[in-house]
């Protein structure tokens, strides 16, 4: 599960950007989704910018399959949180630094 959070003060939805901005959340939303995809050998991408609660503009970007909590139903409100295994959690994120990619500008 990662979260991309834009660096543009005041943006609540995808529309409040200007079209370069948009293209660009949809170019890092997509890359998000390959590395996930990749790096997890999930089955499912789901990418979704629900800010209900959190206003400042920010895209989901999970990797699911079956067996994970509440498939194939939604993520959210389902269920109780369950922290990674720390090193777990250090091999997703090296993995996910090592196959993200770096041109057009996009930084992790």
């Amino acid at each position: 599960w990662l979260i991309l959070v834009p660096r543009i003060a005041g943006a609540c939805e995808v529309h409040d950007l200007q079209e370069t901005e948009q293209t660009l959340i949809a170019l890092e939303s997509a890359a998000a989704g390959r590395v996930l995809a990749q790096v997890t050998d999930c089955e499912k991408i789901n990418t979704a910018a629900i800010g209900n609660i959190v206003r400042q503009l920010h895209v989901h970007v999970i990797a699911r399959k079956p067996g994970d909590a509440n498939w194939p139903g939604p993520v959210w409100g389902f269920g109780v949180r369950e922290p990674y295994d720390k090193a777990a959690a250090m091999i997703l994120i090296a993995g996910i630094k090592s196959a993200w990619p770096s041109e057009h500008g996009i930084a992790l």
